[in-house]
C-alpha cells in the first residue's frame, strides 16, 4: 500500500523483509461453473461487481457457464492480519478511501491497448489542403541521402517539394544536422514523412507548424506525387492486412501447421505467451532465448539472488524482468494439463477445448520497449533487430561473473585488399548473427518459376484466380557462397596510394560462437516502395559444418597495406563539424561509444567506417577515449585523438563524494571508483553492479587496473581484443539445429511469427499462447535459425 507493487505469493515475505513495508492489499479472484438453471446471459455474472472491474478474464472461461467472484483483504504484517474490504467500521478513513481508489482504478495495461496507439495522432491541419510542387521530383525505393550532408541516417521527405533531408529530434539515440527543420524554416513547407517507415496502411509525418507527429489521410496520394506507390490495404478482424492472407494462404498454413492436429504440451518449458498485440516477434525470440541453458543458468538459477538484490522498484530492473519471464516460462506453473475429469466431461459434451494458460508478459515488454521508437509502439517489429535489442539490453545489464549473451559472440576476420595495389589488411570485429542473402540465381526449379510467372500474368489479365503458388528452391550451399564472396567496400581510402582507391572485402570467422544465428536475408523493397519478402524456400540442414569458413590470417606471398593514418582533415571553422553520421552509426552498432565513434569519424576526414575503426583500435587505451568531441581554436590545446598521443590521467576521477559514500557502506575504495567508472558515476547502478560480482569484492586489490574495467563495463570490441583475450567461446565449426523462427506475412511491419524447437528429441511449435508437439516443422521456411555447437 505504499509503493503500489504487485507481488505473488511467493514473494511477498521476501519484500517485506527487504523493505518493512507491512501493509498489504490482497486481491484475489475466484472463478465457479454456473450450477445448471442459473440465470444465463450473454457476460459471466459478478458478484462484487465493485472490485477488479478491469482485470481480464479468461477467454476460455469467459462464457455463460462461468462466473466470477472477486475477494479483497487488507493483510497486515509479519503477523498475517486479514481485513475484509469493504469494511468501514474497523479501518481508518484515509486506509478505507485508498482502498476504494485501488481496487476502482484502471489498469494501467488497458492504457496501453491497441487503438490508445493510434488515438494519440491526430490527423494534421495541412493534410487536406497541401499544396506540392510540380518539379518533377522522384524518389527512388533505395540510396537515400541528405540532399545537403550526405547523412544516409535518419531522413526525411518534405511532402512539398521533394527534398530529401536530415532531420535531429530523436528517441532512439541517432541524431542529424537538423537540415529538415532549416528548410521549413526557410520554405514554410510544413509536412515531411520518414523514409524507411512507408508501409501499405501508413507512414510517420512529422508537421513542423504544428511540432508534433501527425496523422496524414492523404498521405498516398502525396507520396504518389513522387512515385512512391503505397499500397492499399483494409484490416481485417484479426489484424491481418487482406493481401498478407490472400496470396500467401499455404504459407500461414504450413508454417502455423494448419490442418494438422497437433498435441498440446504441457510442463515446464511448455509454457505459452500471450500475444499482447503484435507482440509475436517478442514471444519467438525469448522462448528461444529461455530454451538456451547459459540464460536458463544466468536468470532462473540466480532467481533468488537477482530478487534479494533487486532495487526497490523491480519493475525498472532488466535482470529481474530477465528472472521473472524465464521463471514463468521454465518452471511448469502456468502450463499444467487438464485434469482427468475435464478431460471426460469434454468427451461427455463432444467439445475439446485444451487450456492454454501462459504467462502475459507485459511487464516485461513495457521494460524493455521502454524509450526505443519502434519496440514502444504497437505495431509489428522485426524479430531479427528485436533479437540484437536483447542481447544490447543482456551486455549493459551483468549479472554476476558470466555473459551468457557470450555464447552468440563470434569474432568475424575481414580481409580488405587494395585493387590497385593488391595489398591487404586484416582487421576483426564482433557479430551476432551470420547473414546469408539469397542467392536467387541459383534456384533449382527455374523452369517451373518460369512456367509460374507466365500463369499469373495470364491469369491477372483474365481477371482469373492465381494459380498455385511456386516457390524457388534455393540450396543452402548457394547461400553460404553468397556469403563467402568478396563485397566492393564504398569510399576505401588505400594507404598504399595516400588516396581513395577501389577496394574488394571478404569475410570469415575468426572464432565460431557456441550457438550460431542464421539469418536468411529474406526481406527487400521492390521499385513500387511496398517492402517485400522474398517467398522462397531454403533447404537449410539439420547439421552444419562450416570449418571451411575459418579465418587464415595473413598468407605467404601477401603484402599488408602500410599502417599510415589518413591525413586529418580539421575545418577553418571549428564550429561547423562535417562528419558522416552514417560511419558513425556502423561503429556504433559494433558497441563503441558514439562520442567515440564520431571522434574517429571526424578526425579520419570522413574517409569511412573501416578508416574510423582503425583511429579507434589505435587509441582505445586514451581516458577521453568515449569524451564528447571538443574542436579547439586553430593554435589551441587539442585533444589526445587530434594529436596522437595517449597521455594517461586520472581528469575523468569519479566525484570523491560518491566514492565516499561507496566506501562508507564497507567496499573497498578502488572498487568503488571501478563501479562508478563503469556506470557513469551513477550511484545506484553502481551499487547494482559491485552486487553482481562479488568475486571482485573478495579479489579487490589497489593494484587493479581501473581502465581495464571501464572497457570491461563498455562491452565493446575494444575490451575484447585487450591483453586478456576477446571474450568469446571459439570451438570447431560443426553445428546441429535446435530452433528457429518463422515469418508469415508480405513485410516483417505485417504478419506473424511462430518459433520451432527441438526439445528431448522431437520437435514442439511456439504460436504464442500455444504450445504443441509439432508434426511437420517446416525447417525450410524459416527466417533466424539456431544451431548449437556439436561437441568434438
Amino acid at each position: 500500500m505504499n509503493t503500489f507493487l504487485g507481488f505473488g505469493r511467493e514473494h511477498i515475505e521476501r519484500h517485506y523483509r527487504k523493505t518493512g513495508q507491512c501493509v498489504y492489499l490482497h486481491l484475489k479472484r475466484h472463478v465457479r461453473e454456473k450450477v445448471p438453471g442459473a440465470s444465463g446471459g450473454a457476460l459471466p455474472k459478478r458478484r462484487n461487481a465493485k472490485l477488479f472491474l478491469d482485470l481480464e478474464t479468461n477467454s476460455d472461461l469467459n462464457g455463460d457457464d462461468f462466473e466470477y467472484e472477486d475477494e479483497a483483504k487488507l493483510v497486515l504484517f509479519p503477523d498475517h492480519y486479514e481485513i475484509s474490504l469493504p469494511n468501514i467500521e474497523e479501518l481508518p478513513a484515509l486506509v478505507t478511501i485508498a482502498c476504494d481508489a485501488l481496487l476502482s482504478a484502471k489498469s494501467p495495461y488497458r492504457k496501453q491497448e491497441p487503438d490508445s496507439w493510434e488515438e494519440e495522432l491526430q490527423a494534421s491541419k495541412h493534410a487536406k489542403t497541401l499544396v506540392q510542387l510540380d518539379n518533377g521530383v522522384r524518389i527512388p525505393p533505395s540510396g537515400w541521402k541528405c540532399s545537403k550532408c550526405d547523412l544516409r541516417e535518419n531522413l526525411w521527405l518534405n511532402l512539398t517539394d521533394g527534398s530529401v533531408l536530415c532531420g535531429k529530434w530523436f528517441f532512439d539515440g541517432s541524431g542529424g544536422n537538423g537540415h529538415a527543420v532549416e528548410h521549413y524554416k526557410e520554405t514554410g513547407y510544413p509536412l515531411a514523412v520518414k523514409l524507411g517507415t512507408i508501409t501499405p496502411d501508413g507512414a510517420d509525418v512529422y508537421s513542423f507548424d504544428e511540432e508534433e507527429p501527425v496523422l496524414d489521410p492523404h498521405i498516398a496520394k502525396h507520396l504518389a506525387h513522387f512515385g512512391i506507390d503505397m499500397l492499399q490495404m483494409q484490416v481485417t478482424e484479426n489484424g491481418l492486412r487482406d493481401n498478407d492472407i490472400k496470396p500467401r494462404v499455404s504459407e500461414w498454413e504450413v508454417i502455423q501447421e494448419s490442418g494438422v492436429k497437433l498435441k498440446p504440451m504441457y510442463g515446464p518449458g511448455y509454457t505459452g505467451m500471450k500475444n499482447l498485440g503484435n507482440s509475436c516477434y517478442l514471444n519467438a525470440v525469448m522462448q528461444i532465448i529461455f530454451s538456451i541453458p547459459e540464460f536458463q543458468r544466468a536468470y532462473v538459477g540466480n532467481l533468488p539472488r537477482i530478487y534479494d538484490y533487486s532495487p526497490l522498484d523491480p519493475t525498472q530492473d532488466f535482470n529481474t524482468q530477465m528472472a521473472k519471464l524465464g521463471h514463468g516460462l521454465l518452471s511448469g506453473q502456468y502450463s499444467k494439463p487438464p485434469m482427468k475429469s475435464e478431460l471426460i466431461e469434454q468427451v461427455m459434451k463432444e467439445e475439446h477445448k485444451p487450456q492454454h494458460n501462459g504467462i502475459s508478459p507485459r511487464m516485461f515488454k513495457a521494460f524493455i520497449s521502454k524509450g526505443h521508437p519502434e519496440f514502444s509502439s504497437n505495431r509489428q517489429q522485426d524479430a531479427q533487430e528485436f533479437f540484437l535489442h536483447l542481447i544490447n539490453l543482456v551486455e549493459r545489464n551483468p549479472v554476476g561473473s558470466e555473459n551468457p549473451s557470450d555464447v552468440f559472440r563470434f569474432l568475424v576476420e575481414e580481409r580488405t585488399q587494395c585493387c590497385q595495389s593488391r595489398k591487404v589488411r586484416y582487421t576483426e570485429r564482433v557479430d551476432y548473427i551470420m547473414q546469408l542473402p539469397v542467392a536467387m540465381e541459383a534456384a533449382t526449379n527455374k523452369d517451373e518459376l518460369i512456367a509460374y510467372e507466365l500463369k499469373r500474368r495470364e491469369a491477372e489479365a483474365a481477371r482469373r484466380a492465381p494459380p498455385e503458388l511456386v516457390r524457388a528452391k534455393i540450396p543452402f550451399s548457394a547461400c553460404l557462397q553468397a556469403f563467402s564472396e568478396p563485397n566492393n567496400v564504398e569510399d576505401f581510402w588505400s594507404s598504399a596510394l595516400q588516396a581513395k582507391s577501389a577496394g574488394v572485402k571478404t569475410s570469415r570467422f575468426a572464432s565460431f560462437p557456441e550457438y550460431l544465428v542464421v539469418q536468411i536475408k529474406k526481406f527487400t523493397f521492390g521499385l513500387d516502395w511496398i517492402p517485400k519478402k522474398l517467398d522462397v524456400s531454403v533447404d537449410m540442414p539439420d547439421f552444419l559444418d562450416i570449418n571451411h569458413l575459418r579465418a587464415t590470417g595473413l598468407q605467404p606471398g601477401e603484402e599488408e597495406l602500410p599502417d599510415i593514418a589518413p591525413p586529418i582533415i580539421i575545418p577553418d571553422d571549428p564550429k561547423a563539424l562535417d562528419i558522416d553520421e552514417s560511419s558513425v552509426m556502423q561503429l556504433a552498432e559494433m558497441g563503441f561509444p558514439l562520442e567515440a565513434c564520431r571522434k574517429a569519424v571526424y578526425y579520419t576526414g570522413n574517409l569511412g567506417a573501416e578508416v574510423a575503426f582503425n583511429w579507434i583500435i589505435a587509441h582505445m587505451e586514451e581516458p577521453d577515449f568515449a569524451e564528447p568531441l571538443v574542436v579547439p581554436a586553430f593554435g589551441g590545446a587539442t585533444s589526445s585523438g587530434a594529436t596522437g598521443l595517449g597521455a594517461v590521467g586520472l581528469d575523468n576521477q569519479p566525484p570523491e563524494e560518491m566514492v565516499a559514500i561507496i566506501i562508507s557502506m564497507g567496499f573497498q575504495r578502488n572498487l568503488a571508483i571501478q563501479a562508478l567508472k563503469a556506470t557513469n558515476n551513477n550511484l545506484e547502478r553502481a551499487l547494482e553492479w559491485i552486487f553482481s560480482r562479488p568475486e571482485l569484492e573478495e579479489e579487490s586489490e589497489p593494484a587493479l587496473d581501473v581502465m581495464d574495467l571501464e572497457n570491461h563495463a563498455n562491452a565493446n570490441i575494444l575490451a575484447e581484443t585487450g591483453s586478456e583475450g576477446p571474450r568469446i567461446k571459439d570451438g570447431p565449426g560443426r553445428y546441429e539445429l535446435f530452433g528457429f523462427i518463422s515469418h508469415m506475412g508480405t513485410s516483417t511491419m505485417s504478419g506473424h511469427y511462430v518459433c520451432h524447437l527441438k526439445k528431448e528429441g522431437r520437435w514442439v511449435i511456439y504460436n504464442d499462447l500455444r504450445v504443441c508437439a509439432s508434426e511437420r516443422p517446416p525447417k525450410d521456411q524459416g527466417y533466424i535459425y539456431f544451431y548449437h555447437r556439436i561437441p568434438s
